[in-house]
């Protein structure tokens, strides 16, 4: 018998209270992790307009806008799933431009885009944002609990799904990248909360005993 699920927008609703129950006050970063093409944007956006419905501050960035220039990844390794892992994002980017100057609570301002891809080049006129002492930063992404990143988010969230296997030699390198991450931090025990999105429109929480 299938096992029932909750309609997104329910459990959106149930994400965003829990994550308010502990920050309804300040600055507060969230990280929507999962394993290549889980979703994760969409659900992020999702959890985002949520959020806005509670008159909180809201705003949206993604990892696919801080990558390395192609060159960068060409020379670590293009369909080398481990140096994709290590390589394909500008980290120390991401966190000058944007996490570490939000994380600040001050009027430090921030920017949420670092990197056009599409171009490949760094974004030359950034839209500086800046916010009020309440504020959230919802940021989705994949490898966003790997060490240097895992204690900068106040509540992150674990997507995945089943997968068909994969049919080009981008997705045989995600998945292999996704198997190494897992099993080098194991996103899933550090994360608020694990989400199967294998039914988009029904997403369903899971909890797994870490005893």
């Amino acid at each position: 018998m299938a096992r029932w699920a909750p309609l997104k927008k329910d459990q959106l609703e149930s994400l965003a209270t829990e994550f308010l129950h502990n920050y309804a006050r300040g600055r507060a970063t969230v990280a929507v992790d999962g394993r290549y093409n889980a979703g994760q944007k969409e659900f992020a956006d999702g959890l985002a307009d949520t959020l806005r419905a509670s008159t909180k501050h809201v705003f949206r960035a993604s990892m696919d806008d801080f990558f390395q220039p192609r060159a960068e990844r060409d020379r670590a390794g293009w369909l080398d799933p481990r140096a994709h892992y290590r390589s394909a994002y500008d980290y120390s980017l991401f966190r000058r431009v944007l996490l570490d100057p939000f994380r600040t609570a001050g009027s430090t301002g921030f920017v949420l885009t670092g990197f056009d891809e599409q171009r490949n080049q760094p974004v030359t006129q950034p839209k500086w944002m800046s916010a009020g002492p309440d504020a959230v930063l919802v940021v989705d992404g994949v490898y966003l609990h790997r060490p240097e990143l895992a204690p900068l988010w106040n509540y992150s969230v674990w997507v995945t799904r089943t997968q068909a296997p994969p049919a080009t030699e981008l997705e045989t390198r995600g998945a292999e990248a996704d198997e190494f991450y897992i099993s080098s931090v194991d996103p899933s025990m550090k994360a608020s909360a694990i989400i199967d999105n294998t039914d988009p429109g029904h997403p369903r929480r899971v909890f797994e005993d870490s005893c």
